[in-house]
């Protein structure tokens, strides 16, 4: 039977000076963990992030996880501009204090990871372990620091999202990439880069980071550490990672594959079999649900467009008769709803002929309703965390659906072979390259 989803924690506020700061506490676990978020969070909404229960589930299954908004940013104070390293440390031990904890390990997480580094460093009788994940010293080239030539595109790339489009989503191309084609991951990222923070205060914040140079302070650690970081990561890049790797004394570093940036999506089951080992010096049994699934994905083609053609009200009435028909096709065909945001849908079947045959009618009957919809289906063992479904098989359904053509039903070459018999015809896509997916997949649609 799949496991419970967590009960959300509650949200409190530890005073830090003056300031606010929003943090909340999950699991029991023998060793405290308090995350030092990158850049941006916001702890409410990130429970409604893809992967992100899932992720926080296997970490609070071996520690008490301690997690925090910084301060400007989240459910922290957001009144807070300017702040600087030494106050946001404060704000770190603000919180620690609040949970009673005496002596942690530290998860540094992008921008994070000088916010790690530096408390590591003043406190060292606190921090059992230090890990860092996608981060780095500094965000510009030095003649003494070559390893900065490949961030100098990516951070004006960044500013550009900030000061022209931000609110768009454009955030989910540089932190999870692997969901840049799924309708519901993009409609939360529009919201989440809203609630966070506002564009202007963002841009005085990575110019503060572009400011920044943390290297005398990782050579000077003496705190066990681990660097780990991503080799196509698509934000940091991973000469950032193996510098820290090379430069903190008697740091482990550990290069896992992938493009995605943030640490919940993509193989977050080997990212966190390697910060469990670190830190307790073994990897627990798998207690996760491996099933194999098959997922499918549904978006609506053209819905910006169509909604602005009908006007809010009218979209609104229209979504709702589409929700409706692609339950009921659910319910029809035994699929589990997973998610669903906008004018998306993710569900996973017990069986791939199941799971084409309700994509087709889902096509069908909404066709009928005006609306033409894409879909992508693809099975291979999916990881159950609760209720839901993750790991690498659902960012490929998604993957593929992104690559379907409007009105057309597209599947892997693993769906296809599993359901030789069931009388479904295929017609061949070709070969493509998935975003943020290892090799080459041939694709086929249905008929």
């Amino acid at each position: 039977m799949p496991e419970t989803s967590l009960a959300r924690p509650k949200t409190h506020y530890a005073k830090s000076g003056d300031v606010h700061i929003a943090y909340q506490v999950v699991g029991e676990g023998p060793l405290d963990l308090i995350v030092a978020p990158g850049w941006i969070s916001h702890l409410d909404l990130h429970w409604e992030m893809l992967g992100f229960e899932a992720w926080v589930k296997r970490l609070s299954r071996f520690c008490r996880l301690i997690l925090f908004d910084k301060r400007g940013t989240g459910v922290s104070d957001r009144d807070v501009v300017d702040s600087t390293l030494e106050e946001r440390m404060d704000d770190l031990r603000a919180v620690l204090d609040a949970v009673g904890s005496t002596r942690t390990a530290v998860l540094g997480f992008s921008e994070g990871g000088s916010l790690a580094m530096v408390f590591a460093a003043s406190y060292p009788e606190r921090v059992q372990a230090l890990l860092l994940f996608g981060t780095f010293a500094r965000v510009s080239e030095a003649p003494d620091y070559p390893e900065g030539a490949g961030f100098g595109e990516r951070m004006a790339h960044l500013r550009d999202l900030v000061e022209n489009h931000w609110g768009e989503g454009g955030m989910l191309e540089v932190t999870t990439p692997s969901l840049s084609g799924v309708a519901q991951a993009r409609e939360f990222m529009e919201r989440f880069e809203r609630a966070t923070i506002g564009p202007r205060a963002a841009l005085r914040y990575l110019g503060w980071i572009g400011e920044l140079d943390t290297r005398p302070v990782a050579r000077g650690l003496h705190v066990p550490t681990l660097v780990l970081h991503r080799t196509d990561d698509a934000l940091i890049p991973a000469a950032g990672g193996r510098w820290l790797g090379r430069n903190i004394p008697g740091a482990r570093y550990v290069e896992l594959t992938g493009d995605d940036h943030a640490p919940w999506s993509g193989d977050t089951a080997r990212l966190v079999d390697e910060m469990q080992e670190f830190l307790t010096g073994s990897r627990a049994p798998v207690e996760v649900d491996r099933v194999l699934a098959t997922v499918l994905f549904t978006d609506i083609v053209g819905a910006t467009e169509r909604a602005v053609a009908l006007g809010d009200r009218a979209w609104r009435q229209l979504i709702a008769r589409h929700h409706a028909a692609v339950r009921a096709q659910l319910a029809r065909y035994r699929g589990e709803e997973q998610d669903t945001a906008g004018d998306g849908f993710f569900a996973t079947f017990d069986g791939p002929a199941r799971a084409v045959q309700c994509a087709k009618s889902i096509c069908h009957e909404l066709r009928a309703l005006g609306l033409e919809v894409r879909a992508g289906v693809h099975t291979g063992e999916c990881e159950r965390a609760g209720e839901k479904a993750a790991g690498i098989a659902v960012h490929t359904g998604a993957r593929v659906m992104a690559e379907a053509a409007p009105g057309e039903v597209w599947v892997s070459s693993t769906v296809k072979d599993l359901v030789a018999g069931s009388g479904l015809v295929f017609s061949e896509r070709g070969v493509r390259k998935l975003k943020g997916i290892p090799g080459d997949w041939s694709l086929f649609a249905a008929d």
